[in-house]
């Protein structure tokens, strides 16, 4: 290091130059343990808790839900009403609404359904994003679209997941799921 006229370190030329990659350390970055989903341990969740007034007393708080009891909102329900409409216009089969709010920390609930071809799974994909665009949501992630074989679509508290049939018998989400509440989707006449 060289010493600049004010006493401050400076680097010599080309010193402040990444390594190449052979000499970089090949050693992994050490795997991170997935914390629990009912510990409230953030910054974020203490400030919260001072803003209602709650006492944290810099403790771990847990939010216990029993199993099978929905905690999902209003939003994230009619958001999942509306992309199973979306659906039922452009012909979806086997559309499902599956409450999992209290089961799972990532979706309040999720949507699944068939489509009979790629194209088809394309269009039932591409209808939903216009039909939530209108509402100002729009997917945090969509996977699978090249190919489109199982589209899967993250908005947030509600994840789709289109496939074609035989993709869907292949991975039998829906079984994963049997004894969760079914929220009843609406007819095609009352989506118009």
């Amino acid at each position: 290091m060289l010493r600049t006229s004010h006493g401050t370190p400076r680097a010599r030329a080309g010193a402040g130059k990444a390594a190449p990659p052979a000499a970089r350390s090949t050693k992994a970055a050490p795997a991170r343990t997935a914390r629990p989903a009912t510990a409230r341990t953030t910054a974020a969740a203490r400030g919260e808790s001072a803003r209602r007034g709650e006492d944290d007393g810099s403790r771990l708080k847990k939010v216990k839900t029993p199993v099978g009891t929905s905690t999902a909102s209003d939003e994230s329900r009619e958001i999942a009403i509306a992309i199973a409409a979306a659906a039922i216009d452009k012909k979806a089969s086997g559309l499902e609404v599956i409450d999992v709010a209290g089961r799972v920390d990532y979706a309040d609930f999720l949507v699944l359904m068939s489509g009979r071809s790629d194209r088809h799974v394309a269009a039932l994909s591409a209808a939903i994003e216009d039909a939530l665009r209108k509402r100002n949501k729009r997917a945090l992630a969509v996977e699978g679209l090249p190919h489109a074989n199982w589209v899967l679509m993250d908005f947030g508290d509600v994840v789709v997941h289109v496939f074609q049939d035989d993709a869907r018998a292949t991975y039998d989400i829906d079984s994963l799921w049997m004894d969760a509440r079914r929220i009843p989707v609406p007819a095609a006449e009352e989506t118009r």
